[in-house]
């Protein structure tokens, strides 16, 4: 499922093509993503793009009245095309510009999400409640140490919250948990400020070395040029059970927490 680093690595393929673009055409294939599509997405066209951004792991378009918001679900990608292609089956919508230009949008999965905002996107239902972006100055060990207070939640699951903090997923949680020496099963309300202050430092490092390498590509991912994300190759315990610790040569164990496979060391993270 593309997190964070997928999706910002995302917006900066396709900024340079959108961005100040004027939208000729909306073309709507298959409505079926996780929300029906709305007509109202036709209203984008004809309008310039003001600005594209990205909120935890929605893509934000911007126009001059209204805007449109995007979310890669668990299979989408966003491809960039310089000339006319055939739409392939999972295809579901083109945003194409008066340039020639066209955004197309492909999820197999169809959990993705392409929806209509007539007023400010931060307004809307689905980011009004959202917390700090990670990278963001907001996100600090004293603000995680004062909203963890005496919450026995899991800290792994505590930190995938998106009202806690927005784009940190279950790759990069397990990530940062292991750089930061805590357990994925530890309460968050037992963990000192000065721990906290490790686990933001990793959580930065981590998401941003992974953007830096195009994001992780463990199944659907591809950015906007097609190209798949290489951060796979930094992983050093997601996915790895039964493999050995590159720090203290123990076993790497998964366990399933929230739901979720979570990875770490039993001897590292305390």
């Amino acid at each position: 499922m593309p997190e964070l680093p997928e999706v910002e690595t995302t917006l900066r393929g396709i900024a340079p093509y959108l961005q100040g673009q004027r939208i000729a055409r909306v073309t709507v294939r298959d409505p079926r993503l996780r929300w029906p599509v709305p007509e109202d997405v036709r209203k984008a066209e004809g309008q310039r793009v003001v600005q594209l951004r990205r909120r935890g792991k929605y893509l934000l378009v911007e126009l001059e009245q209204g805007g449109l918001i995007i979310h890669l679900g668990m299979s989408g990608s966003l491809r960039v095309l310089h000339q006319s292609r055939t739409p392939e089956k999972h295809d579901h919508f083109d945003i194409e510009l008066e340039n020639g230009t066209c955004l197309r949008f492909n999820d197999p999965r169809r959990f993705g999400a392409f929806l209509w905002v007539d007023g400010p996107v931060d307004a809307h239902e689905l980011l009004r409640h959202l917390g700090p972006e990670p990278l963001s100055d907001d996100f600090t060990a004293r603000y995680l140490h004062r909203l963890s207070h005496g919450r026995k939640l899991a800290i792994k699951n505590f930190i995938m919250n998106g009202q806690v903090v927005v784009g940190v997923g279950n790759i990069y949680a397990s990530e940062a948990l292991f750089m930061a020496g805590i357990h994925p099963q530890r309460a968050a309300g037992r963990i000192s400020a000065q721990r906290y202050a490790g686990l933001v430092d990793a959580i930065r490092d981590v998401l941003n070395r992974a953007i830096k390498m195009g994001g992780t590509s463990l199944r659907d991912f591809v950015n906007a040029d097609g190209a798949p994300g290489y951060f796979t190759q930094e992983l050093l315990v997601y996915n790895r059970a039964g493999g050995d610790c590159f720090q203290c040569g123990g076993r790497i164990r998964q366990k399933v927490i929230g739901q979720r496979s979570s990875y770490y060391c039993p001897v590292c993270q305390r």
